[in-house]
């Protein structure tokens, strides 16, 4: 899908994409190999060339960062199919809601497995870096609002520059609506009996049982619940990349 993409270069939107989607220019390599295209000068052509060579170079050499500046935010998701084996699915939880908020726990699950840190065990900045190196894509649920800014406040510059497929505004755009919990049950996800319903409230309740009163059982319970919001997270952004990806091939032939 990526490399069907032309929104990276200078004048190009949506209607403009498609335009050429629907003139048979289905592919970077295809856009360079055509002498001149309808409503493109000579001159655009030539420099529009020119930013296609630097994005096939920097994607032939796994720098997807330079794609977060060129590419609008909400269509990352389509670098996801060529990047899957080194996504990175990430969910946080905190202690509340509101000034003084701090994270209390952040679960990354990548490659088949997932790794937890909690706060005042192993929590620090150079084992979530470490947890996140070599991520070429991440995936949140509504992580742009609300997971990734917390991190940014207190673990500044762990995070890795990478696109960001944030399924939380993509999941509307094919017809799922609500909260992560409400898009599983949409699609019939069923999480295991222990944390099926626990609630955001709830997690916040079992950390602070945890915190003061030491409950093994509610910290366990707690990192199994956020074990589940970021495992769910990797059948989720499949099937929605493959309905985005859907209506875009029905708008190369309509």
């Amino acid at each position: 899908m990526i490399k069907r993409t032309f929104l990276l270069l200078p004048g190009i939107g949506q209607v403009k994409e498609r335009r050429l989607w629907r003139s048979g220019v289905l592919s970077w390599e295809e856009f360079e190999m055509r002498d001149g295209l309808d409503g493109i000068s000579s001159v655009k052509k030539s420099a529009m060339d020119r930013e296609l060579e630097m994005a096939i170079d920097c994607w032939d050499q796994g720098r997807t960062e330079y794609f977060c500046r060129l590419l609008p935010s909400g269509h990352h998701w389509r670098m996801y199919d060529r990047l899957k084996e080194s996504t990175a699915y990430l969910d946080i939880e905190t202690d509340g809601l509101g000034p003084g908020t701090v994270i209390t726990m952040i679960s990354v699950h990548r490659g088949g497995c997932t790794t937890t840190l909690t706060r005042g065990i192993d929590l620090e900045a150079e084992k979530l870096h470490q947890v996140l190196k070599g991520t070429k894509l991440m995936v949140t649920f509504n992580g742009s609002s609300f997971d990734l800014p917390m991190i940014e406040k207190e673990f500044p510059f762990t995070l890795p520059k990478v696109p960001h497929y944030d399924l939380r505004h993509a999941c509307p755009k094919v017809g799922l609506r609500g909260g992560l919990k409400q898009v599983e049950v949409l699609l019939g996800y069923r999480r295991p009996q222990e944390v099926e319903y626990v609630t955001g409230e709830e997690a916040v309740y079992l950390w602070h049982l945890w915190e003061r009163k030491g409950s093994e059982n509610a910290l366990n319970l707690l990192r199994r619940y956020n074990q589940e919001d970021t495992k769910n997270l990797e059948p989720l952004a499949e099937v929605v990349y493959k309905r985005l990806a859907e209506q875009i091939d029905r708008e190369c032939w309509e």
